[in-house]
């Protein structure tokens, strides 16, 4: 059932202390929480609830929670305990009177996610006109673009043969003893010591015995396999349970480390790629798009807009899809987009309005300054993965990865809006008291 709105009283209370009246009115999260748009949040989210049920939680309680997550790079854990001794953050989700208990449990942050999906690119249009209004983002700022793709990592270890045989058997005996199948044998022992003296074997370059731990663990998976098919076989319930499991067990277990297609790298996480951009950090995660501003605006560079891109695909496939999206996003026509070599071959509908790096035809005057701007996309990318949360994914699953893109887009961009709030109110105030000190006469010293 849709949550019913929160009324203030206005009034106070002899045994709680009143937000407004211990907290600094001027500070820049009082200044976002009055204009960010909450009824029009509520009203777009309105039709994902039912008309039967017990009223939910207020949705400016947990948007304004997702928002402080992203906006400090907080876990869901970090932000709900900060939220209990931090009275600007009681004040943004909405709450008249100081609260010293948090009154909601940590995995309805979870839930939400769940529910919002791709809902959640109002909240990106929610942060570009709230910087639009504060005069941090102008109009004509939108009109040139710098686009860009990242790798958002995923929270796996390094795929190792040894380590990806070791998870299918411990994952596979889990989900036996959840669903009561009695094996006749674990291996649980012998693949932990198979998988441990595999890493040491490699790093002392004594291939062949590494080799043979990688058999044993080999073996050993192909067993629990046929065990778990043998005592599962004619229970559909159990068949359709473990389908899926199965599936990605015999996977590992047959394939190679240097065969060509498509390649498991994860026994919990299969939705993860090895994405070759020449960085090898971190290859390992999904693909995004990140379209920035070209032109500094007066409050920095915002994410106009960010997309996780499933599959892997070619940069230049993804151009026409992107620019759509970010048109219909901000409402403004793309002039110009400027990108990196990666795009050759791009699909864009007016490919002159495109320019790619260290092209010379038609790049001249003011197109060839903005395209020496296209690499200021870089450092976003990194305060994206540093501040925000795009370095790491921890949320399962590809809608988990869909979600912290755009949310960590959405975190950067009211970053700027709260630091172009925090510069104005000082230089607003600095030039209020240099008018004051020059009408004010001076002292005499004798």
């Amino acid at each position: 059932m849709r949550p019913k709105k929160p009324k203030a009283t206005g009034s106070d209370d002899l045994f709680r202390a009143r937000l407004d009246q211990i907290i600094n009115m001027k500070h820049e999260l009082v200044q976002l929480a009055g204009k960010i748009d909450w009824d029009w949040i509520d009203g777009e989210i309105a039709p994902l609830y039912s008309e039967n049920g017990r009223p939910g939680i207020a949705t400016r309680f947990v948007i304004g929670l997702l928002l402080l997550k992203h906006i400090y790079g907080l876990s869901d854990e970090g932000v709900c305990e900060r939220w209990v001794h931090d009275p600007y953050f009681q004040y943004l989700t909405g709450e008249e009177f100081f609260q010293h208990a948090f009154p909601h449990e940590r995995s309805d942050l979870s839930h939400w996610r769940k529910r919002l999906g791709d809902k959640l690119e109002l909240l990106l249009a929610e942060s570009l006109r709230v910087a639009h209004e504060a005069g941090a983002l102008r109009g004509q700022d939108l009109k040139r673009v710098t686009v860009d793709t990242t790798v958002q990592p995923k929270a796996i270890t390094f795929p190792t043969d040894a380590k990806l045989l070791h998870a299918a058997i411990k994952g596979l005996n889990r989900l036996a003893r959840k669903h009561g199948i009695r094996l006749r044998q674990s291996y649980l022992r012998i693949a932990k010591t198979a998988a441990m003296m595999a890493g040491r074997y490699a790093h002392a370059k004594q291939f062949k015995r590494h080799q043979r731990q990688l058999r044993i663990l080999r073996s050993r998976l192909g067993r629990i396999i046929r065990d778990i098919r043998r005592k599962i076989e004619g229970r559909a319930v159990l068949e359709n349970a473990f389908a899926l499991p199965l599936s990605r067990a015999s996977q590992i277990r047959s394939q190679q480390q240097r065969q060509r297609g498509w390649k498991l790298y994860s026994f919990h996480a299969p939705e993860v790629e090895c994405i070759g951009k020449g960085k090898a950090a971190a290859p390992y995660g999904v693909k995004a798009s990140i379209v920035t501003n070209n032109r500094r605006a007066p409050g920095g560079l915002f994410v106009l807009h960010a997309r996780a891109l499933p599959d892997n695909p070619y940069d230049g496939h993804t151009l026409r899809d992107v620019i759509d999206r970010t048109e219909t996003l901000t409402g403004c026509a793309i002039e110009r987009a400027y990108v990196d070599k990666g795009y050759r071959g791009h699909d864009a509908q007016n490919p002159r309005r495109v320019f790619i790096s260290g092209q010379k035809r038609g790049v001249f005057g003011v197109i060839k300054r903005e395209l020496r701007r296209r690499s200021a996309i870089e450092p976003i990318i990194g305060h994206l993965k540093t501040d925000g949360h795009l370095g790491r994914c921890y949320l399962k699953g590809r809608l988990g990865d869909v979600v912290n893109v755009i949310l960590s887009a959405v975190g950067h961009n009211f970053r700027r809006i709260l630091a172009w709030l925090r510069d104005l109110w000082c230089l607003i105030l600095t030039t209020l008291i240099t008018a004051a000190s020059d009408r004010l006469p001076l002292k005499s010293v004798f």
